[in-house]
Protein backbone atom coordinates (compact mmCIF):
# COMPACT_ATOMS: atom_id res chain seq x y z
CA UNK A 1 0.00 0.00 0.00
CA UNK A 2 2.76 2.17 0.90
CA UNK A 3 4.99 1.78 -2.53
CA UNK A 4 1.30 2.09 -4.22
CA UNK A 5 0.82 5.96 -2.54
CA UNK A 6 4.59 6.65 -2.99
CA UNK A 7 4.64 5.42 -7.16
CA UNK A 8 1.11 7.87 -6.94
CA UNK A 9 3.04 10.75 -5.36
CA UNK A 10 6.10 10.24 -7.91
CA UNK A 11 3.62 10.51 -11.26
CA UNK A 12 1.83 13.50 -9.47
CA UNK A 13 5.25 15.14 -8.91
CA UNK A 14 6.20 14.15 -12.67
CA UNK A 15 3.02 15.44 -13.81
CA UNK A 16 2.99 18.69 -12.12
CA UNK A 17 7.08 19.31 -13.62
CA UNK A 18 5.62 18.41 -17.12
CA UNK A 19 2.74 20.99 -16.57
CA UNK A 20 5.21 23.64 -15.11
CA UNK A 21 7.34 23.44 -18.14
CA UNK A 22 4.51 23.55 -20.30
CA UNK A 23 3.61 26.65 -18.90
CA UNK A 24 6.79 28.23 -18.74
CA UNK A 25 7.16 27.46 -22.79
CA UNK A 26 3.52 29.38 -23.53
CA UNK A 27 5.17 32.32 -21.32
CA UNK A 28 7.72 32.46 -22.79
CA UNK A 29 6.47 32.34 -26.43
CA UNK A 30 3.76 34.50 -25.22
CA UNK A 31 6.42 37.58 -24.57
CA UNK A 32 7.50 36.87 -27.94
CA UNK A 33 4.14 37.60 -29.80
CA UNK A 34 3.56 40.29 -27.73
CA UNK A 35 7.29 42.04 -29.10
CA UNK A 36 6.27 41.28 -32.66
CA UNK A 37 2.06 42.20 -32.50
CA UNK A 38 2.94 45.08 -34.63
CA UNK A 39 4.38 42.98 -37.14
CA UNK A 40 1.49 40.21 -36.77
CA UNK A 41 -0.88 42.93 -36.64
CA UNK A 42 0.01 44.89 -40.20
CA UNK A 43 0.33 41.11 -41.65
CA UNK A 44 -3.07 40.54 -40.99
CA UNK A 45 -4.27 43.70 -42.23
CA UNK A 46 -2.30 43.61 -45.22
CA UNK A 47 -5.25 43.77 -47.50
CA UNK A 48 -7.86 45.75 -45.99
CA UNK A 49 -8.91 48.42 -47.56
CA UNK A 50 -10.19 50.55 -44.12
CA UNK A 51 -8.50 51.04 -40.87
CA UNK A 52 -9.66 49.07 -38.15
CA UNK A 53 -11.36 50.92 -35.26
CA UNK A 54 -10.93 50.87 -31.15
CA UNK A 55 -13.69 51.51 -29.52
CA UNK A 56 -11.57 52.12 -26.44
CA UNK A 57 -8.43 52.19 -24.75
CA UNK A 58 -8.84 48.42 -23.93
CA UNK A 59 -9.25 47.24 -27.07
CA UNK A 60 -5.67 47.95 -27.90
CA UNK A 61 -4.24 46.17 -25.34
CA UNK A 62 -7.16 43.02 -25.60
CA UNK A 63 -5.81 42.91 -29.51
CA UNK A 64 -1.92 43.03 -27.87
CA UNK A 65 -3.02 40.35 -25.89
CA UNK A 66 -5.22 38.35 -28.23
CA UNK A 67 -2.45 37.90 -31.06
CA UNK A 68 0.44 37.35 -28.32
CA UNK A 69 -2.16 34.24 -27.34
CA UNK A 70 -2.29 32.61 -30.59
CA UNK A 71 1.67 33.00 -31.00
CA UNK A 72 1.99 31.27 -27.92
CA UNK A 73 -0.43 28.63 -28.46
CA UNK A 74 1.33 27.70 -31.75
CA UNK A 75 4.89 27.65 -30.34
CA UNK A 76 3.83 25.42 -27.02
CA UNK A 77 2.11 22.93 -28.92
CA UNK A 78 5.25 20.96 -29.94
CA UNK A 79 6.41 21.82 -26.16
CA UNK A 80 3.81 20.34 -24.50
CA UNK A 81 3.55 17.30 -27.13
CA UNK A 82 6.97 16.90 -25.81
CA UNK A 83 6.10 16.95 -22.15
CA UNK A 84 2.71 14.32 -22.65
CA UNK A 85 5.45 12.49 -24.41
CA UNK A 86 7.68 12.81 -21.60
CA UNK A 87 5.16 11.66 -18.93
CA UNK A 88 4.10 8.90 -20.40
CA UNK A 89 7.53 7.84 -21.96
CA UNK A 90 8.70 4.99 -19.19
CA UNK A 91 5.59 3.08 -20.30
CA UNK A 92 5.96 2.23 -23.49
CA UNK A 93 8.11 0.29 -24.94
CA UNK A 94 11.72 1.59 -26.78
CA UNK A 95 9.95 0.74 -30.65
CA UNK A 96 7.05 2.57 -28.68
CA UNK A 97 9.27 5.38 -27.77
CA UNK A 98 10.75 6.30 -31.02
CA UNK A 99 6.97 5.80 -33.01
CA UNK A 100 5.85 8.36 -30.76
CA UNK A 101 8.03 11.23 -30.25
CA UNK A 102 7.97 11.20 -34.45
CA UNK A 103 4.39 12.28 -33.75
CA UNK A 104 5.50 15.73 -32.38
CA UNK A 105 7.09 17.77 -35.27
CA UNK A 106 3.74 16.25 -36.86
CA UNK A 107 1.47 17.78 -34.51
CA UNK A 108 2.80 21.12 -34.95
CA UNK A 109 2.95 20.90 -38.53
CA UNK A 110 -0.56 20.23 -39.01
CA UNK A 111 -1.74 22.69 -36.67
CA UNK A 112 0.24 25.45 -38.69
CA UNK A 113 -1.38 23.52 -41.90
CA UNK A 114 -5.10 23.96 -39.89
CA UNK A 115 -4.74 27.59 -39.12
CA UNK A 116 -3.52 28.32 -42.83
CA UNK A 117 -6.41 26.31 -44.02
CA UNK A 118 -9.39 28.14 -42.12
CA UNK A 119 -7.23 31.61 -42.55
CA UNK A 120 -6.80 31.37 -46.30
CA UNK A 121 -10.08 29.29 -47.48
CA UNK A 122 -12.21 29.69 -44.95
CA UNK A 123 -11.89 33.56 -43.75
CA UNK A 124 -12.18 35.41 -46.58
CA UNK A 125 -14.77 33.12 -47.90
CA UNK A 126 -17.15 33.99 -44.93
CA UNK A 127 -15.91 37.56 -44.73
CA UNK A 128 -16.53 38.06 -48.28
CA UNK A 129 -20.34 36.21 -48.21
CA UNK A 130 -21.03 38.54 -44.95
CA UNK A 131 -19.93 41.76 -46.19
CA UNK A 132 -21.59 41.09 -49.50
CA UNK A 133 -25.24 40.60 -48.08
CA UNK A 134 -25.19 43.84 -46.63
CA UNK A 135 -23.97 45.80 -49.25
CA UNK A 136 -26.20 48.77 -50.20
CA UNK A 137 -27.69 48.58 -46.48
CA UNK A 138 -25.11 49.28 -43.91
CA UNK A 139 -22.09 51.15 -43.63
CA UNK A 140 -19.32 48.76 -42.87
CA UNK A 141 -16.64 49.96 -40.58
CA UNK A 142 -14.69 46.93 -38.50
CA UNK A 143 -13.53 47.40 -35.43
CA UNK A 144 -9.83 45.90 -34.42
CA UNK A 145 -11.25 43.29 -31.51
CA UNK A 146 -14.28 42.08 -33.75
CA UNK A 147 -12.13 41.58 -36.61
CA UNK A 148 -9.51 39.21 -35.12
CA UNK A 149 -12.22 37.97 -32.60
CA UNK A 150 -13.50 36.56 -36.07
CA UNK A 151 -10.29 35.49 -37.75
CA UNK A 152 -9.81 33.27 -34.32
CA UNK A 153 -13.03 31.70 -34.70
CA UNK A 154 -12.21 30.66 -38.45
CA UNK A 155 -8.84 29.81 -37.84
CA UNK A 156 -8.16 28.18 -34.24
CA UNK A 157 -10.91 25.37 -34.77
CA UNK A 158 -9.64 24.06 -37.81
CA UNK A 159 -6.00 23.82 -36.29
CA UNK A 160 -7.28 21.85 -33.37
CA UNK A 161 -9.32 19.84 -35.76
CA UNK A 162 -6.10 19.05 -38.27
CA UNK A 163 -4.35 17.69 -35.55
CA UNK A 164 -6.77 14.39 -35.53
CA UNK A 165 -4.89 11.79 -37.47
CA UNK A 166 -1.76 12.25 -35.04
CA UNK A 167 -3.29 12.32 -32.09
CA UNK A 168 -5.54 9.01 -33.01
CA UNK A 169 -2.16 7.22 -34.16
CA UNK A 170 -0.41 8.18 -30.50
CA UNK A 171 -3.74 6.96 -28.77
CA UNK A 172 -3.76 3.49 -31.20
CA UNK A 173 0.18 3.42 -30.12
CA UNK A 174 -1.13 3.78 -26.51
CA UNK A 175 -3.76 1.02 -27.13
CA UNK A 176 -6.05 3.57 -25.95
CA UNK A 177 -8.31 3.12 -29.17
CA UNK A 178 -8.26 0.99 -32.38
CA UNK A 179 -9.28 1.20 -35.67
CA UNK A 180 -12.33 -0.84 -35.35
CA UNK A 181 -13.91 1.38 -33.16
CA UNK A 182 -12.94 4.55 -34.95
CA UNK A 183 -14.65 2.55 -38.22
CA UNK A 184 -17.90 1.54 -35.55
CA UNK A 185 -18.06 5.41 -34.80
CA UNK A 186 -17.79 6.73 -38.44
CA UNK A 187 -21.64 7.36 -38.96
CA UNK A 188 -21.48 9.56 -35.82
CA UNK A 189 -18.39 11.21 -36.41
CA UNK A 190 -19.66 12.29 -40.17
CA UNK A 191 -22.81 13.77 -38.37
CA UNK A 192 -20.73 15.68 -35.93
CA UNK A 193 -18.06 16.99 -38.32
CA UNK A 194 -20.93 18.11 -40.79
CA UNK A 195 -22.79 20.20 -37.71
CA UNK A 196 -19.42 21.29 -37.00
CA UNK A 197 -18.64 22.50 -41.01
CA UNK A 198 -22.79 23.95 -40.98
CA UNK A 199 -22.10 26.33 -37.93
CA UNK A 200 -19.11 27.70 -39.19
CA UNK A 201 -19.86 28.27 -42.77
CA UNK A 202 -22.03 30.82 -44.54
CA UNK A 203 -25.48 28.90 -45.46
CA UNK A 204 -24.84 27.96 -48.57
CA UNK A 205 -24.06 23.96 -49.94
CA UNK A 206 -20.93 24.87 -51.49
CA UNK A 207 -19.31 26.98 -48.62
CA UNK A 208 -20.44 23.72 -46.39
CA UNK A 209 -19.14 21.34 -49.14
CA UNK A 210 -15.94 22.72 -48.96
CA UNK A 211 -14.97 22.78 -45.03
CA UNK A 212 -17.02 19.38 -45.12
CA UNK A 213 -14.83 17.42 -47.43
CA UNK A 214 -11.55 18.37 -45.94
CA UNK A 215 -12.73 17.10 -42.74
CA UNK A 216 -13.93 13.81 -43.65
CA UNK A 217 -11.32 13.51 -45.25
CA UNK A 218 -9.11 13.73 -42.10
CA UNK A 219 -11.24 11.55 -40.36
CA UNK A 220 -10.48 8.58 -42.93
CA UNK A 221 -7.27 9.13 -43.50
CA UNK A 222 -6.99 9.16 -38.96
CA UNK A 223 -8.91 5.78 -39.92
CA UNK A 224 -6.42 4.36 -42.22
CA UNK A 225 -3.18 5.46 -40.19
CA UNK A 226 -5.13 3.82 -37.02
CA UNK A 227 -4.89 0.96 -38.86
CA UNK A 228 -1.35 0.94 -40.15
CA UNK A 229 0.09 1.88 -36.48
CA UNK A 230 -2.01 -1.58 -35.11
CA UNK A 231 -0.95 -3.37 -38.01
CA UNK A 232 2.78 -2.95 -36.65
CA UNK A 233 1.42 -2.66 -33.00
CA UNK A 234 0.40 -6.46 -33.62
CA UNK A 235 3.17 -7.69 -35.36
CA UNK A 236 5.55 -6.39 -32.75
CA UNK A 237 3.56 -8.40 -30.23
CA UNK A 238 3.80 -11.79 -32.03
CA UNK A 239 7.34 -11.27 -33.00
CA UNK A 240 7.65 -10.72 -28.93
CA UNK A 241 5.38 -13.65 -28.06
CA UNK A 242 7.74 -15.89 -30.52
CA UNK A 243 10.74 -14.99 -28.67
CA UNK A 244 9.67 -15.66 -25.89
CA UNK A 245 8.60 -19.07 -26.84
CA UNK A 246 11.49 -19.93 -28.09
Amino acid sequence: MADKELQLVDHLEELRKRIIISALAFIVFFIIGFIYVDDIYKWFVRDLDVKLMVLGPSDIIWIYFMLATVVAIAGTIPVLALQIWLFVKPALKPNERRLTLSYIPALFLLFIMGLAFGYFVIFPMVLKFLVNIGAGMFVTNFTADRYFSFIMNMTIPFGVLFELPVVVMFLTSLGIINPFVLSKIRKYAYFVLVIIAVVITPPDFMSDFVVTLPLLLLYEVSINLSKLVYRKKLKKQQEEEIIEVN
